[in-house]
């Protein structure tokens, strides 16, 4: 869709919904996979100062992304709606932390003024059908949503995905991209980006699957790092508070 197709103004104020997702959330795995507690205390579920989470923002705008920091899930979930104009074609990876925030309700509440490609997928129960409409219209919308697995003080963001639907749009095939991310998610460098995603991260994806699709366990097929962005194509929404893995 063409900027000409887009209403100029955002959505007003809206109620940030409750989160009905409380089944695969990090407490509710650690109930359900008692081997998981020994990831409970991980560094990688701390909040980072103040001065580094301005250091990491003021990295990041360097290389071209437009970071937002917001203080919890009321302002994250304002701060995305906000971002998107009325009219917007739009969807969404997997993202533990859009169900925290409160987005993924908003868009199966169909009160939003945008139109969900990720309903759309869904409603398509062919899986061949599926796959083609994840491929063509999944990666290529004008606003992809989503969460990262990493982002660091050096001004990088990182992600695993198993299928590819997710880096496909992050790198280049949505218009504009929207992450959402807790300040715990933030590390020193690329490195410790990639332990936290193979280390922390996957285990708990894997949990994921055990219960949402009965799959033994997830794998991390695709990792991507974005180093950079131009016109500010992709915006960053840091949340000072713990969210997602």
């Amino acid at each position: 869709m063409t900027a000409a197709h887009l209403s100029t103004s955002a959505p007003a104020h809206v109620e940030r919904p409750k989160s009905t997702f409380e089944e695969v959330t990090w407490k509710a795995f650690l109930t359900h996979e008692p081997e998981l507690n020994a990831l409970a205390d991980s560094k990688y579920r701390h909040l980072p100062s103040d001065d580094t989470v301005e250091k990491t923002k003021k990295t990041l705008e360097a290389r071209g992304f437009k970071v937002h920091v917001v203080n919890n899930k009321d302002e994250a979930f304002q701060k995305v709606v906000s971002l998107i104009p009325a009219g917007s074609t739009i969807n969404t990876a997997h993202s533990t932390t859009l169900e925290e925030v409160g987005i993924t309700n908003y868009l199966i509440s169909e009160t939003h003024p945008w139109q969900n490609i990720r309903g759309t997928i869904i409603a398509e129960k062919d899986p061949v059908k599926q796959g083609e409409l994840r491929r063509k219209l999944g990666t290529t919308v004008d606003y992809f949503l989503t969460s990262m697995t990493a982002v660091t003080e050096t001004g990088e963001i990182a992600h695993g995905d198993q299928t590819g639907t997710k880096v496909g749009g992050v790198a280049y095939g949505a218009g504009n991209v929207i992450v959402v991310a807790g300040t715990n998610k933030i590390v020193k460098d690329e490195a410790e980006a990639f332990a936290r995603t193979k280390d922390f991260c996957l285990p708990f994806v894997s949990a994921y699957s055990r219960r949402a699709f009965k799959i033994k366990e997830a794998f991390m097929t695709n990792y991507e790092v974005l180093r950079a962005t131009h016109n500010g194509r992709i915006q960053v929404v840091l949340v000072k508070e713990v969210l997602g893995f």
